[in-house]
């Protein structure tokens, strides 16, 4: 009996100058692509392992997610899995999902979770410890709102603070080192920030991914999530303003960042 894989070997496919495409195996030489943006890259990989695809997951309906998913269901006719509200808006689906279900993805389990902001219709996957967070959560920042409320992205993000700390973040862009800018623009002497921009430009120095990070991370540095650390609050001047309003607040000046 094979039994759920807790931790699985995820690798990156990088396209399109900062979209990441996910990999992790289903079965043996059988491989689960999580936003697939292009295919020729993707099929590259499979290639590479003598591999074949047996699963699409997608987390919403942008196009540098999707713009493969045609050409990779031609050539490996893999289970493409996408959320129910938004299908219309998707490729083909062989499965909608929705908050709460969970798929059988041979090793693995994946639990859906619905986290609108970005888009109204996007979802997560949390595969064992890691989480495929689409545009929902980046390390250091959050996705921008062009479909969704301010108030729809908080509960979003508090819903993904629920869980546990030593979850792997594995986001769709390589957006580390702008967010890093950004966050240390807000607090200049955060020692945890300060500690980690060597690390991150020389990642990026050799073209090497910043990610996976962790929620435990993400918890102290991503001003997104401490709209109600106190010490960000006052820094910033809004002791007056409820938690929504200030991660409104901060979106907007990442926004204009």
């Amino acid at each position: 009996m094979i039994m759920p894989q807790e931790s699985p070997i995820v690798e990156p496919v990088p396209v399109l100058g900062d979209n990441y495409i996910w990999m992790f195996a289903s079965e043996e030489n059988h491989y689960v692509a999580v936003d697939p943006g292009t295919s020729d890259e993707v099929i590259q990989w499979l290639d590479d392992r003598e591999g074949r695809l047996s699963h699409i997951l997608l987390t919403h309906h942008h196009a540098d997610h999707i713009g493969g998913v045609a050409a990779l269901q031609k050539k490996y006719n893999p289970q493409t899995i996408g959320f129910h509200g938004d299908a219309s808006r998707l490729p083909a689906l062989d499965r909608t999902v929705q908050e709460g279900d969970t798929l059988n993805l041979g090793h693995s389990m994946a639990q859906v979770l619905e986290t609108p902001g970005h888009t109204l219709g996007h979802v997560v996957y949390k595969v064992g410890d890691a989480l495929f967070s689409g545009d929902t959560l980046f390390s250091l920042g959050c996705g921008r709102l062009f479909e969704g409320t301010a108030e729809m992205m908080w509960n979003s993000l508090n819903k993904l603070l629920s869980l546990p700390d030593e979850t792997r973040l594995f986001c769709a862009h390589e957006y580390t080192l702008t967010n890093h800018g950004f966050a240390l623009s807000l607090e200049p002497e955060n020692p945890d920030l300060l500690a980690m921009q060597g690390k991150l430009m020389k990642k990026n120095d050799q073209n090497q991914p910043t990610l996976p990070t962790t929620l435990a991370e993400e918890k102290r540095v991503n001003p997104f999530l401490r709209c109600s650390d106190q010490s960000l609050i006052t820094h910033l001047g809004l002791e007056k303003k409820n938690p929504i309003e200030r991660f409104a607040q901060i979106r907007r000046w990442r926004n204009d960042y």
